[in-house]
């Protein structure tokens, strides 16, 4: 456990001292959030029910996650791997499987602080409420973090070199990032494209979110099931293809 505690606190400073995850994770959710509650914070959003304020938050309390699945994870694993630290890891007493639980771990709480950065803003600053229970709430975020990972995970395997996974994360990454619902409110979206943002993974994920904080318990069947098999198919797909080199 020492040795674990250790290396993941390696990996855990690695992430605070990288420009990319402070920018992308903590700081532009905080900033978005603060500009549209600025400009549009107690209008309604379309027909949804919700606030721009409330929308945004649930929205941007998964940018971190889609920072962390779909850049950190795979650009560490094969990073990791280009340059031989797992196959040398492999041979060592030092299991490549720790390392990659500790990357993992560390994205998770990259993903977790910029959520918390983010609802002590939107509570404190701007007066936000959930209508929904918070503890359910976590754990539909946890979901769809877990959902994220393995698909970040997936992709981490799938690739084998840094070109591929360049070309891979940016089809992901963007894509959720702006076309989901994370950074721009999906209810803003053409009526036309909306049930495309919401079939999205991540879209996924917003609007269970969303639902959960409504108190809207009756529509979570679905999106539920949904990140949940994303989670088992991605996950087994993740392990049966991985390689140490």
């Amino acid at each position: 456990m020492k040795r674990f505690l250790r290396m993941y606190g390696v990996e855990q400073k690695l992430f605070f001292r990288s420009p990319d995850v402070i920018l992308f994770n903590l700081i532009m959710p905080l900033v978005t959030l603060i500009l549209i509650t600025m400009i549009a914070g107690n209008k309604n959003a379309a027909d949804s029910g919700l606030t721009y304020l409330q929308s945004s938050y649930v929205a941007l309390s998964t940018v971190g996650i889609c920072c962390s699945a779909f850049m950190s994870i795979p650009i560490s694993i094969v990073e990791y791997r280009s340059q031989g630290v797992l196959r040398r890891m492999y041979c060592s007493p030092c299991s490549p499987a720790r390392l990659l639980a500790c990357d993992t771990l560390a994205s998770g709480v990259m993903a977790a602080i910029s959520t918390l950065i983010l609802t002590a803003a939107a509570v404190i600053v701007f007066g936000y409420r959930m209508s929904g229970n918070v503890l359910v709430y976590v754990a539909a975020w946890l979901l769809t973090m877990i959902s994220m990972f393995s698909i970040g995970l997936m992709v981490a395997s799938l690739c084998r070199t840094t070109k591929a996974m360049n070309v891979a994360t940016s089809v992901l990454y963007f894509p959720m990032l702006l076309f989901s619902g994370a950074t721009i409110p999906a209810e803003v979206f053409p009526a036309w494209f909306q049930p495309i943002a919401k079939l999205m993974p991540l879209g996924v994920g917003i609007d269970l979110l969303k639902s959960v904080s409504m108190g809207c318990y009756d529509s979570i069947a679905v999106p539920v099931m949904t990140l949940t098999a994303i989670a088992v198919i991605c996950g087994t797909i993740a392990v049966k293809t991985f390689r140490w080199e």
